[in-house]
């Protein structure tokens, strides 16, 4: 009698997972020792080294919620800068009802801070899903008309703020407590920057979490990659996408409420002129990358602080520069989600 002895099972392979590109990382971090033996003083190279992470981390913030609607929905919103004035208008209004309890210590300056960043970003997350219901949801899918039509909602959103608040500059001054610096020896820290600082990591470890760890996030990149399947399994992906798109908005009023204080000053046209740092951060990050935007937005912040300090007559031009040279490196950023 033949026996014959069974095939073993084939042993299932593990997935291999893939490797995390340290180039732009280093590319960061080699940035930051270039600047050590232009600038001479290591006191000053200090000053502006944190300076500049503190402004790249203002800007992630405020270019954070443009690209997780770009990433997740495919929606080029040129109308991203009325949320960023809308969220700084807000503040000045908490800001000067708060005045004199924000001037009284530093607990309640942060405090008054805190309510004007969410107050501003409630605002801006409810006009936020006006703007999508009227003036996005009708061109999806339509990259030039979402150019256009949100670019004419952004001037009648600036026009709205006109009306309310009027045409003019209005200072946003910071409250007493959180004005001037500490000081390390011969570096100046200033106290403001430590807390945008702090509000940029927290909101990058926030968005990294609810897209990677959370079944929110799940379903909202699974919805990205077949809709059809996600809403067949009774999910309604479409309302998952208009949180996204609130999301984004309630960001970009976080993001004003912080630059108006970084400027001191708010004006209707602030998120416009703001706008095209915001493509450049995103443009190099690579579109709709949340980690390529945080580390774009620290090198266009580093950048424009060392030719500041270097050439000031450079500044204007250093981020377009930064741009163009990584985009001959990268051509699609530096870490691209997807071939758009």
């Amino acid at each position: 009698m033949n026996t014959t002895t069974a095939p073993a099972a084939a042993t299932p392979q593990a997935i291999p997972k893939a490797s995390f590109d340290w180039k732009p990382v280093l590319l960061l971090v080699g940035l930051m020792l270039a600047a050590v033996p232009a600038i001479g003083s290591a006191s000053s190279w200090v000053t502006l080294t944190v300076a500049g992470l503190a402004m790249g981390l203002i800007i992630f913030v405020i270019a954070s919620g443009l690209t997780l609607v770009f990433g997740l929905m495919d929606v080029l919103n040129f109308g991203h800068g009325v949320f960023i004035a809308l969220g700084a208008f807000m503040a000045t209004t908490v800001m000067g009802g708060m005045a004199v309890f924000a001037d009284q210590g530093a607990l309640q300056a942060l405090l008054a801070i805190f309510c004007a960043m969410l107050v501003a970003m409630a605002v801006a997350g409810g006009v936020g899903l006006a703007f999508e219901r009227v003036i996005v949801r009708p061109v999806y899918g339509l990259h030039l008309k979402q150019i256009l039509i949100t670019m004419g909602g952004m001037i009648v959103g600036e026009e709205i703020i006109k009306v309310i608040w009027g045409p003019l500059q209005i200072a946003l001054p910071l409250p007493e407590p959180l004005r001037g610096a500490f000081l390390f020896g011969d570096a100046a820290i200033e106290k403001y920057r430590i807390v945008a600082a702090l509000v940029g990591l927290a909101v990058f470890a926030l968005l990294v979490w609810t897209l990677s760890r959370t079944k929110v996030g799940l379903l909202i990149r699974a919805g990205v990659q077949d809709r059809e399947m996600v809403e067949s399994l009774g999910y309604r992906i479409k309302r998952l996408f208009v949180g996204v798109f609130a999301a984004g908005s309630a960001l970009a009023g976080l993001g004003g409420v912080m630059w108006g204080l970084y400027q001191q000053s708010v004006t209707p046209q602030m998120g416009a002129q703001v706008n095209v740092l915001i493509f450049i951060v995103i443009i190099i990050g690579g579109l709709g990358s949340t980690l390529g935007c945080f580390i774009g937005a620290l090198l266009v912040g580093l950048l424009a602080n060392y030719t500041g300090f270097l050439a000031p007559k450079v500044a204007l031009f250093s981020n377009i520069g930064l741009m163009v040279a990584i985009l001959l490196w990268r051509p699609q950023g530096l870490y691209p989600v997807t071939n758009r």
